[in-house]
């Protein structure tokens, strides 16, 4: 089931947004001020941002809820042994195999891998692109995902949990007979959107799954490559909200943003327990919510109104702080740099 503007083109889709934006920039005298919502992090996390750069600020017991990491970079030195490199960063992190290999600067989940072992680990160095980061995460073994919205304005004691999405991967069902083309193409919501999965699954179209297998078709939890998102409102919890802003505060200076993480069971994440956050975005977060098949479009747009509404107006009470917004020409070698990027990964999972 899809809503009727779930895979609107994203012009159509987000000039609503953009006509905002710039009402926003017009009335607070800045067009990027939303880049000063979160200052302890590079362009308030709108683009180009190290996702290692914003992990590493999460101090005290608040450590214990992120997912294991690690950063190297590629080609650092000529003739550079990308894979020693990487495996002497993964023992040193106490990484083992299978782990995430995704990049330190990225969007959308581009280049977002399940790597099972060294070969597997070789082949996606030799295709990452030269002087880049990437990051080796521990696989966190539980099968949930959802993305936790959060807001706390300069001043307040206390953050708010503001959208929650549950994500997970479309799932075809062989019969023992259809290849997996054939799978993918009978399923009405995926044949809507074809180049999602049949590029990524090239290699294996022509298997024939076994009566009953199941076969996810994507492993990164993010809607624009092909995973399904419902709203998952009704998991807010005290618990849950005091978990979170705990470990938002421990961020300093943080207001504004998403925290995607995978978690064991609905019961444990009411509860404010048995997650791992696996990547903390910021202002150029989306409240991902609206793209379950029940939101109408203006509950979509409201929730983007709300958020992007808000982000300015926390720029604007940190500015009254003293914080200063991204200048202008480094947001753009940022968002520059982030797209030459973007071109060069290697295709997600």
């Amino acid at each position: 089931m899809t809503s009727f503007f779930e895979f609107w083109p994203g012009w159509i889709a987000y000039t609503p947004i953009v006509l905002q934006w710039i009402g926003l920039g017009i009335r607070y005298g800045n067009p990027i001020l939303a880049t000063a919502a979160n200052p302890g992090i590079e362009a308030g996390g709108l683009c180009g941002e190290s996702k290692q750069s914003i992990l590493d600020q999460i101090g005290g017991a608040a450590r214990d809820w992120i997912a294991p990491y690690t950063v190297c970079t590629t080609g650092a030195f000529p003739e550079s042994d990308d894979l020693g490199v990487a495996e002497a960063a993964m023992r040193a992190a106490s990484l083992d195999f299978p782990v995430v290999v995704k990049p330190d600067i990225g969007c959308n989940g581009t280049g977002v891998c399940l790597v099972d072992n060294r070969a597997d680990l070789a082949r996606y160095l030799a295709a990452f692109p030269r002087l880049a980061r990437v990051m080796l995460q521990a696989l966190i073994p539980h099968e949930a995902e959802a993305g936790i919205f959060y807001i706390r304005r300069p001043g307040e004691k206390t953050g708010a949990i503001t959208s929650v999405t549950l994500k997970s991967s479309p799932v075809v069902v062989g019969d023992g007979r259809s290849n997996l083309r054939q799978l993918i193409m009978a399923e009405p919501r995926c044949a809507q959107v074809p180049h999602l999965y049949l590029p990524r699954l090239a290699a294996r179209l022509h298997e024939v799954p076994a009566a009953g297998e199941r076969v996810k078709l994507v492993f990164v939890g993010n809607h624009c490559k092909g995973s399904t998102f419902r709203n998952g409102a009704k998991l807010v919890t005290r618990e849950l909200t005091a978990r979170i802003d705990e470990i938002a505060r421990s961020i300093p200076n943080f207001h504004f943003g998403r925290f995607d993480i995978r978690y064991a069971s609905t019961g444990e994440l009411r509860a404010g327990d048995a997650f791992r956050i696996i990547e903390i975005n910021g202002v150029g977060s989306e409240a991902t919510h609206i793209w379950d098949p029940q939101t109408t479009l203006r509950e979509a747009y409201a929730a983007q109104f709300f958020h992007y509404r808000s982000a300015f107006e926390i720029a604007a009470a940190n500015r009254a702080l003293g914080h200063r917004s991204t200048p202008f020409f480094t947001l753009l070698r940022m968002w520059r740099q982030q797209k030459r990027l973007l071109a060069a990964y290697p295709v997600n999972d």
